[in-house]
């Protein structure tokens, strides 16, 4: 066993988002089974994907928690030169859909897991996998409701997603929002006659352009974020059904992302506020309009304090120095919302991740198993 057969297995199992997960579940918990591990599924609410979570090691407080989500997203087969979920070689490079975002990590762990079981820890070493991370960290969620009665209070979390292996202390926060808007159809020649969806939507989505505008010039500002301040912006947008009817429905999707010390919902708190203004405004002209708010995801940013001792545990297992922040999310979040501190060290490079021909390197592989062997090290005395 080596971890690229480890990884070619785990690529092989297309665990696109939001679609059942059991057969790469069961994968993982029949190879933790055959060197000797217990581990427990977590159904979610919606019946067909689950989380898994094992423990190596006794059952004690001061434990290190190796999260990681199954899940990837899916895969066009625009840009690949080979089966997205088949994995390939060229030189040094693992190429498949997941090899660095995360299944590269979730390999290591496994791979790690003769070596960890034969080790004497006196702390233990949890594995957390969940699904559907990469639409708002869904899965994970429901696990961390359940670590009371899995294990005793960790140490802290390390979530493996790609940094290089640089330690990560900060994240942002990101919420997303679907804004469904009602108006009235009718023939575009009497457009007096109708209330036009479209138009209505437009209003609120120039007051998201304006809310954005407004935070990049007056912050607050955190530098170590890239950009420094944080951010808002209308990802998709639907409506209208033909060029000459009155559109009735328009839906759009906005999204905001948080840097630490401010939460992503506060961010879309004045939409509901806005909305009432252009409803009111329509009235008062003899006209219709309703605006409906579904909150797609939402989860908080990571800020882990310098001195917490997990930053110089993982500066020394992962031997590489702490970055201040990144712009993207992770889980690690709701870990630390939950009270287990938490940190983002993983192999790759982000910047690979949800692309063709997404790849991880053998060396990027092999620093991740010797950092988990450090951190058994550690763990052992």
């Amino acid at each position: 066993m080596t971890v690229e057969t480890v990884l070619a297995d785990l690529v092989a199992f297309p665990s696109v988002c939001r679609t059942p997960n059991g057969a790469i579940v069961d994968h993982v918990r029949a190879f933790l089974s055959g060197h000797g591990v217990e581990s427990t599924i977590l159904p979610g609410p919606e019946g067909d994907r689950s989380n898994l979570f094992a423990t190596i090691g006794p059952q004690l407080p001061g434990g290190v928690v190796l999260s990681a989500h199954l899940d990837v997203v899916p895969a066009p087969p625009e840009g690949w030169l080979g089966d997205p979920f088949s994995l390939r070689r060229d030189g040094d490079r693992l190429i498949g859909r997941g090899a660095v975002d995360m299944k590269g990590f979730v390999a290591c762990v496994l791979a790690s897991v003769p070596m960890l079981v034969a080790r004497k820890l006196e702390r233990p070493i949890h594995i957390a996998l969940s699904y559907d991370e990469e639409v708002g960290c869904i899965g994970v969620r429901h696990m961390i409701a359940r670590l009371p009665e899995l294990c005793a209070q960790p140490q802290g979390c390390i979530v493996g997603e790609p940094s290089g292996l640089h330690p990560v202390l900060r994240h942002k926060g990101k919420i997303a929002q679907r804004v469904t808007v009602n108006g009235k159809a009718g023939h575009s020649s009497r457009p007096d006659l109708g209330d036009n969806a479209i138009h209505y939507a437009s209003q609120l989505i120039s007051a998201v352009h304006a809310e954005a505008l407004k935070h990049a010039d007056e912050g607050p500002f955190a530098p170590a974020f890239a950009p420094p301040y944080s951010t808002l912006q209308v990802g998709t947008i639907q409506g209208g059904a033909s060029i000459n009817i009155v559109p009735a429905r328009c839906v759009f999707e906005v999204e905001a992302r948080a840097i630490a010390g401010q939460q992503p919902a506060e961010l879309l708190a004045f939409l509901p506020g806005e909305a009432e203004r252009i409803r009111l405004a329509a009235e008062r002209t003899g006209h219709n309009v309703a605006f409906g708010f579904e909150t797609m995801s939402d989860y908080p940013p990571l800020e882990l304090p310098e001195g917490d001792p997990l930053v110089a545990l993982t500066e020394a297992v992962s031997m590489m120095p702490r970055q201040q922040a990144v712009s993207f999310g992770t889980e690690a979040g709701l870990f630390q919302a939950a009270g287990i501190p938490a940190i983002v060290c993983g192999p790759g490079d982000v910047n690979r991740a949800h692309k063709p021909e997404e790849y991880i390197t053998d060396g990027e592989l092999a620093g991740a198993m010797a950092m988990i062997a450090r951190l058994a090290d550690r763990l052992e005395g």
